[in-house]
């Protein structure tokens, strides 16, 4: 927007960078993202939407994703790094883990969600309204300038939460290996 690539790199300054950071390994900033996020909870009912990643069922997850036309075949260790890297709500009957959602955000500009579910026995019941309503209602996702998803079939549930279809489609671009979890 009118800046010069000499006059956008003297704002980066070396020395605001914490070095040590840099040197980290997945598992040391997961452990680190995880000491300064806290867990959100909501209930409604026998049920609960949570954010602690503790309460997770990696198995459950997995196998549900690995079935869908959006992650088909995807590895269980790239479903972990994901959910790792990700700001994820967990939706639970009792201790038992019935839904998903996903965001991978900056928490200041833009978001992206992704892998939301509902297991077909908990379905027609408004649980996943009830599961996008907790996730739109996260203090760190407010503010937000966009908030972005891709679906094929559930655009009139997120249409509830103010989403809609791209106003400049031409202006979205993608990288897109739809075979990548075959391989």
């Amino acid at each position: 927007s009118g800046r010069t690539r000499q006059e956008c790199s003297e704002r980066i300054k070396p020395e605001y960078i914490n070095r040590e950071q840099l040197t980290m390994n997945d598992q040391q900033l997961t452990i680190k993202a995880q000491e300064e996020t806290y867990p959100v909870e909501h209930q409604q009912g026998g049920f609960v939407v949570s954010t602690d990643k503790s309460k997770l069922d990696i198995a459950s997850i997995h196998d549900f994703l690995t079935h869908c036309y959006w992650s088909e075949g995807i590895s269980r260790a790239t479903v972990e790094k994901a959910i790792a890297h990700s700001l994820c709500f967990g939706l639970y009957e009792r201790e038992k883990q019935i839904g998903f959602a996903r965001v991978v955000s900056d928490y200041t500009t833009y978001a992206y969600l992704c892998d939301v579910y509902v297991l077909e026995s908990h379905r027609q019941k408004k649980l996943g309204t009830w599961m996008m309503s907790c996730v739109m209602a996260h203090p760190d996702l407010q503010g937000l300038r966009r908030f972005t998803l891709l679906t094929r079939d559930a655009h009139e549930l997120y249409r509830k939460f103010g989403f809609s279809e791209s106003k400049n489609p031409s202006r979205y671009m993608e990288i897109h290996d739809a075979d990548v979890y075959k391989r």
